[in-house]
């Protein structure tokens, strides 16, 4: 069998001045590319707060953009190598906080104590598969030195407030909840709540925590 042809190489979409003094490296999701709506506007809130931004994608959603195929992501090892040549490529890693939506915060929180990165910011934390709440994804966690803070969904399927208060935690992490919110922080209608108000909540809550790092 013939291996698989190398993917296309890794850039960054910047957003915020370039002499920030924080660059914050997000990483996408599982299912969807760096360029959502939920990324492209939580990059530009903390760009409009003065903060640098810099997105990538990860080997297999560069090649989905090169030929449009849709693919489950690569093994752990071969993502925990991309957000390595990332970071690498962005410099002094003490001037970097990274993180992401979902699958790529969550790969960020299993180098960034290695990296020795100045935060971890995670959109989204999957703390366990949905319906799965006793498979956590938390053993890293327990331990981790890099400050953390993870802006959930109070309705987020892979981890709500009472689940969450239940997990052995390192107390490098804080949690920001968005009232009603989902995965992506939408909330239900009834709540009287806007996904636009959580997104701005989240960015807050981000901005907030970027200060003080």
């Amino acid at each position: 069998m013939n291996a698989p042809e190398p993917p296309p190489p890794l850039t960054f979409l910047f957003d915020g001045p370039d002499d920030a003094r924080l660059t914050v490296v997000l990483a996408h999701g599982a299912g969807a590319p760096v360029d959502t709506p939920f990324l492209t506007d939580f990059a530009r809130g903390l760009a409009a707060a003065g903060h640098r931004v810099a997105r990538f994608e990860l080997p297999y959603m560069r090649r989905r953009r090169l030929d449009g195929r849709r693919r489950r992501p690569d093994p752990p090892a071969v993502l925990a190598a991309d957000w390595r040549q990332a970071i690498a490529a962005l410099g002094d890693p003490t001037r970097l906080v990274i993180g992401g939506k979902s699958m790529g915060g969550r790969v960020a929180s299993l180098v960034a104590d290695e990296a020795g990165v100045a935060g971890l910011l995670c959109l989204g934390y999957p703390f366990h598969p949905v319906d799965r709440p006793e498979r956590l994804r938390t053993a890293h966690l327990r331990t981790l030195a890099t400050p953390a803070l993870v802006v959930q969904g109070e309705r987020d399927p892979f981890g709500t407030p009472a689940e969450v208060a239940t997990y052995d935690l390192a107390a490098t992490i804080e949690i920001a909840w968005l009232p009603d919110g989902d995965h992506s922080w939408a909330p239900r209608k009834a709540s009287g709540r806007t996904v636009g108000e959580n997104l701005a909540a989240g960015v807050a809550a981000a901005v907030e925590w970027l200060g003080r790092r």
